[in-house]
């Protein structure tokens, strides 16, 4: 069982809405899904240069339109989304507490740290350096969290875990949005199927619990508004988690809820040439999402 307080809980169910109308996992008898489809972005990469990889499972249809499905991006901070994962399976296996204190010190800080810089010489709870890595994307934050998890090689054990025997770990917070072969790369048809793992499948090694904490995080995470947020219909919502490289490198991956439903599962890694400013880049990504609600008549 995870460990954590009522009140914890309750607040993370109330971040989805009612308790009890979090979204579930699809049910045993969803479509199985069928193989993927070309989903052709070369006018939008011509449009705006760069290279787009794109992949996007419609959970009421099973279909799936991959666009550089198998070539790979750095993932930059949508990795954090799979450390909060990892760590909330700690908590499940009573390796690790919500509560705990880990202090914050000045050696810990790096860019981008807008929860922990003010905790400097006090502490945070894993809890919430959790919610501020997946919310705010704080950098500081995540390496604690991987230093408190084990590490790299827990990281990549993780990932081995859930089936994912592709995906590199290499580098912490924040060398590893440098350029460098593959360290730190995924594929977009890899992310998908983890996003499946973690939040679909009904054997899904996260708890409904965790779940529900995590979901609830990335629902109202206020970055990246002009990304998947941006393609999909007034009345969607998204669980997500950004990622920006801040020379090119500008990523979305989450799961899109329709009012009512089977969700759509996406992730989407643009590396633009580093010409564009963040707005075109992150349009890009709104526009490859509207292109494949439309697609899937979901628009």
């Amino acid at each position: 069982m995870i460990v954590a307080d009522r009140r914890s809980v309750l607040t993370a169910m109330g971040a989805l809405g009612l308790i009890g109308c979090a979204p579930q996992a699809a049910p045993a008898d969803a479509p199985t899904p069928v193989a993927p489809e070309p989903f052709d972005l070369s006018a939008l990469e011509a449009d705006n240069g760069g290279r787009i990889g794109f992949v996007a499972h419609d959970l009421a249809s099973g279909r799936r339109l991959t666009a550089r499905g198998d070539e790979r991006f750095v993932y930059c901070s949508t990795f954090k989304m799979y450390l909060s994962a990892a760590t909330l399976m700690r908590v499940q296996a009573g390796q690790e507490r919500l509560d705990r204190a880990i202090p914050v010190t000045p050696a810990d800080m790096v860019s981008h740290a807008p929860v922990t810089e003010p905790a400097v010489g006090s502490s945070l709870s894993v809890e919430r350096l959790m919610q501020a890595v997946v919310e705010v994307s704080d950098n500081p934050g995540a390496n604690l969290l991987l230093k408190a998890l084990g590490g790299l090689e827990a990281m990549r054990a993780f990932h081995r875990g859930i089936g994912d025997d592709s995906t590199m770990v290499d580098r912490f917070e924040p060398e590893m949005n440098r350029l460098d072969g593959i360290k730190d790369t995924i594929t977009p048809a890899r992310s998908v199927a983890n996003l499946h793992r973690l939040f679909i499948d009904p054997t899904s090694p996260l708890s409904a619990d965790s779940k529900t904490m995590l979901l609830g995080w990335m629902f109202t995470s206020p970055t990246g508004g002009d990304r998947l947020k941006a393609g999909v219909p007034a009345d969607w919502r998204v669980a997500h988690k950004t990622g920006t490289g801040g020379y090119g490198p500008t990523n979305d991956i989450g799961i899109l809820y329709p009012p009512s439903g089977e969700p759509v599962i996406v992730a989407a890694y643009y590396h633009a040439t580093g010409e564009t400013s963040d707005s075109q880049n992150a349009a890009v990504i709104a526009q490859a999402t509207r292109m494949a609600l439309a697609r899937f008549g979901r628009a």
